[in-house]
């Protein structure tokens, strides 16, 4: 097993535009990470792997190591085949969903002749495509029909569903993983926070994970998949640290008597 890291953009949502995306980059690399595209930018819809933003991002990411989530907006075969010319420019792997290949999560994949499609194009242009996140018997399903299909395991999806466990996601899925997504969550919803958080995935598990992935000699791009902290991620991590670990007296007390309320700035 080797596991060679990149970053995925996400981290830069809120402060990410067309002006920033060298920037980014090299901040990444000189971190030593490489770095996981997403299709657009906060704000834009343009998907940013078109013909006209190939110089760029190949300028961009000169001598990083580079994945790529594909479109999400139901892409057309010719998107397909644009998006994976873009991967084969910029030697990445392409993480995609059920949805864009064509296949509803949670359905029998009875129609699969979309992905046939996509595939084979990959095939063709020896780029390597990663599933993800979806219900693990789908999956697993659409990987069993097309043997150039890897998976990427999403450690959050694997934490959130409630029919299969996160060690039946390992168990299945790592002797074909090729991406991970590494990130956390406390079960409820996909927070996208950063791994280690007091109440989400268990230490037992992170180790359960790395020792299945041991097992096989995959080669994989882990991926750190977090977003920026939103106001109560920042209170309920930094109260978590002050009060549980620090111990700092008086903890704040929420309100019986008040609506359960989330802050979600537009």
């Amino acid at each position: 097993m080797h596991i060679r890291y990149v970053v995925s953009t996400m981290v830069f949502w809120g402060r990410e535009h067309h002006l920033s995306f060298e920037q980014e980059c090299q901040f990444l690399k000189s971190l030593g990470f490489g770095v996981e595209l997403r299709p657009t930018l906060k704000g834009y819809d343009e998907c940013r792997y078109g013909r006209r933003n190939w110089p760029r991002l190949t300028a961009g990411t000169q001598d990083m190591l580079v994945s790529m989530r594909s479109r999400t907006d139901k892409p057309t075969i010719e998107q397909w085949n644009e998006q994976i010319e873009c991967a084969k420019l910029l030697n990445a792997h392409i993480v995609t969903g059920l949805e864009s290949l064509g296949v509803p999560d949670g359905t029998e994949p009875n129609g699969t002749g979309f992905a046939a499609e996509v595939v084979k194009l990959a095939e063709s242009s020896d780029v390597k495509l990663c599933l993800e996140a979806g219900k693990l018997p789908t999956i697993k399903e659409i990987a069993r029909r097309f043997e150039s299909l890897y998976y990427c395991l999403d450690t959050g999806y694997a934490n959130l569903d409630k029919d299969y466990t996160f060690r039946q996601y390992v168990d299945d899925l790592t002797p074909r993983v090729a991406h991970l997504h590494i990130t956390d969550n406390y079960g409820l919803i996909d927070d996208h926070t950063p791994p280690g958080l007091h109440g989400g995935i268990s230490r037992e598990n992170w180790d359960y994970l790395l020792k299945a992935l041991s097992r096989h000699g995959n080669d994989i791009i882990g991926s750190l998949e977090m977003c920026p902290c939103t106001p109560s991620v920042m209170i309920r991590q930094a109260s978590e640290y002050v009060f549980d670990v620090l111990k700092w007296p008086n903890r704040p007390q929420e309100l019986a008597d008040q609506p359960s309320m989330t802050y979600n700035p537009i």
